[in-house]
Formats: structure tokens, sequence, C-alpha cells
């Protein structure tokens, strides 16, 4: 090759793109004697010093989904995670792939979130189209019906729910009947056709109750509102495709908790909810430790429902009632439901008895985060659970699977 040619090969070498990748790999170890399935495996991506932008995860030599998030949304991944099954005493061998360049795969979605405007020229309820992905708004504004469903709606193929954007900030849920993504065609309403096919509907009214594991604060007497906020926001932080993850944030939000001199705080709530799996995971981070006050959470007490609770965190009810308020019963059946709660019992200064409206706990932590799981069932379903001791002993072991948490061996 004479000088030229080579000096213009070693320009065009020059030119490529280097392409920086880790390969590793880890394995998930299940100490339980039962199978794990559809657990969430997540890792930390700041422990693997790059900036990562892509992946491969491979069990057996077979490529599966997973997904990148960046969390706090400033431009650089937090968290890779996939889901896997692993059978009782034993483990299994991921083979993963970091790459710093690329844009991760297009898996077929198993989870779906959205957010909407409610578009005034647009009369069907299921045919809403200002899609955003956030929206934040001052004191004294009520954006609950500017949004279409008041708020983000999340689901997989076993359940849905939404968060209402407003002062009470309410978790409500939708039940199904089959395993199904059904969000972007019903927009949580059904019409009359849809629900003729089974689609799912809403099926728990909330009014201003603890819904199903709404945080509040507590006055030494009864959950409070969030009222006293600066400025509120929900933010979409992950559409998928195996997790959706909705960010609610209080900036300046100053409890009432009947004592003079209560100063404000800031407290940002992530909503996970990972494919195959009926829990959503409620974590919540406050800008300084938040032993100074005091929260409620815990749920709805469901017309008629009898109650189970374990004293130590796990709590749950199987009751039936309408889902909507009773001037808007028209169209709608009662709907028999199963709540639950499980809350690390560090948290736990009370677990309040039953009044008219909610099961509820109240809650502190020394810390500057709170972290618990809420899960709920339907009757309604083909594939889930129709009596209130079915319930309860899903709930049973539910706790007791994640009291067995599984070991990433690197």
């Amino acid at each position: 090759m004479n000088k030229k040619l080579l000096t213009n090969a070693l320009v065009l070498f020059a030119a490529l793109p280097v392409l920086s990748q880790k390969t590793f790999s880890i394995t998930v170890v299940n100490d339980y004697r039962k199978p794990k399935i559809n657990v969430p495996i997540v890792l930390e991506l700041k422990e693997y010093g790059m900036d990562v932008k892509s992946a491969a995860v491979k069990d057996s030599g077979n490529e599966i989904p997973y997904q990148i998030d960046d969390l706090n949304q400033d431009g650089t991944a937090d968290e890779l995670c996939f889901i896997t099954n692993v059978d009782g005493k034993s483990s299994k061998k991921f083979d993963i792939t970091l790459y710093d360049t690329g844009k991760p795969k297009k898996y077929e979605p198993q989870v779906y979130v959205e957010m909407l405007l409610s578009n005034k020229k647009v009369k069907e309820s299921n045919k809403q189209d200002l899609y955003i992905s956030e929206l934040t708004v001052n004191n004294g504004t009520n954006p609950y019906w500017t949004l279409h469903h008041h708020g983000a709606a999340f689901e997989n193929y076993m359940v849905a729910y939404r968060i209402y954007f407003d002062h009470r900030q309410t978790v409500d849920i939708y039940g199904k009947y089959k395993k199904q993504l059904e969000l972007r065609e019903t927009q949580f309403y059904p019409d009359k056709n849809q629900k003729a096919a089974q689609y799912g509907d809403d099926v728990l009214w909330v009014g201003s109750t603890l819904g199903l594991g709404t945080l509040r604060g507590w006055n030494g007497q009864q959950p409070t509102m969030l009222d006293n906020v600066d400025r509120r926001s929900q933010k979409i932080i992950s559409y998928g495709p195996i997790r959706t993850i909705v960010e609610v944030k209080d900036k300046g939000w100053t409890p009432n908790t009947g004592k003079e001199g209560t100063q404000p705080i800031d407290m940002t709530t992530l909503y996970t909810l990972y494919a195959g799996n009926r829990a959503c995971h409620v974590n919540v981070k406050f800008n300084k430790p938040a032993g100074d006050y005091l929260f409620a959470t815990g749920f709805i007490n469901v017309k008629n429902s009898t109650e189970y609770s374990d004293k130590k965190g796990l709590r749950g009810c199987w009751g039936t009632d309408w889902p909507v308020s009773a001037k808007d019963s028209v169209g709608h059946k009662r709907e028999t439901v199963g709540l639950g709660i499980c809350i690390p019992q560090k948290y736990i200064v009370s677990e309040e008895t039953a009044n008219k409206d909610n099961y509820a706990y109240v809650i502190k932590t020394e810390t500057d985060e709170l972290n618990y799981q809420i899960t709920f069932c339907s009757d309604n379903e083909t594939f889930g659970y129709h009596s209130d001791k079915e319930w309860y002993n899903f709930l049973k072991e539910w706790k007791e699977d994640m009291s067995h948490p599984i070991r990433i061996v690197r």
C-alpha cells in the first residue's frame, strides 16, 4: 500500500467511533424454598463506571427484554432492570453487556402508562388525544379536571392504577377480566362495546379516603390532605417495556400536623409497576430527614368489608360497593375487590382501628425515605381470587415472598 492510501486508511480508521463496552455475569440466587415468579432484577449502573446507553441481557445464551431508566432525569442512566423466574433453592446466571452508544432494543411492551390533557372537542371518554409526559402547577391551581382520568394511569396485564392530580393524590384502581393491556383503548373509561367484550373498568369509589396506599399527613387524629404545597407535579419517568415509573413531586409541602411552626418539606414519590406483578412499589424520598413528621397511609374501608391484619404491617380487606358516586351509577354494577398493603414494621407508629372511611396506619421515618407496597384484585378476574379467604392467603404468601428476597452475586 502506498503512503497516500495508508494515510487515508489511518484517517478513516481514526474517524470510526470507538465502541466502549463492559461484559460481565451475575448470578441470581433464590434461597427461598418456593420459586420466584416474575421477580424484578435491578442493577445500579453507577457501579459500572460508564454512561450506559444500551445493553444486552442473556439467559442461557438467549437474549431477554430489559430496560434502562434515568430516574432523576439528569441525562445519565441510573438502573438496568429485567424480569425472570428462579426455581426454589436454586440460582440462575445472566450474561450482561453494557454499551455507551446506541439505544435500547425495542421489545414487545408488557406495561403501559399515559397522561393526557382533556380535549373538550373530543366527546368520547376513550378517544382523548392530547398526550403529555409531565405537568407542574403552582399552589392554588387544581388540574384535576384538566387531566383526563384525573392524573397518570398505568398498567400491566393484570392490574391498572391511576393517581389523582390534586390535593388528595389518591391512588385509585381499575380491575380487569382478562390478562391484557387495554388502557390505550379504554383510557380508564370503557364504552358500552368494550364492556360487552369484557374490558376492565374503574372498580373502586375512593372519594376523600386513602384509596389504596395513598400517603398523607397526620394531625394526631386523622389523615390530612396535601393542601399546603408550593408546587406539585406528575411526570412519567419510564414507559416500559417491563416496568412503568410515575413520579409525583410535592415541593414546599407544609403538612398539617396541628402544631405551630411546622416547617415545609419536599417529597418525591415514585410509583413503580413491574410486568407480571400485582403490587405497585411506593418509594418516597424527602429532601431532608423526616423524623419530625407523622404520615398516614392505608386504604379505604370498602362497604361491608372483612379485614385481615397480621399486626406487623400486612393488612387487607375484601368488600363490595358501587365504584362511582350514586349520581354516576348508571351503566355500572357493584364491584367486589380485595385490597392490600405491606409496610415495613420499622415505619409503623400505630395501626389505627377501622373507621367508616379507612383502614389506616400512622407511620414515620427517621431517615429521608419511606418504602412500602400496595396490591389489589378484582372479583371480575378470570385469573385471580374470588373470596376473602383466597385473597388473605395470597396476601400472606405475598409478604412471605418479600421476606425472602433474591440475592445478586457478581
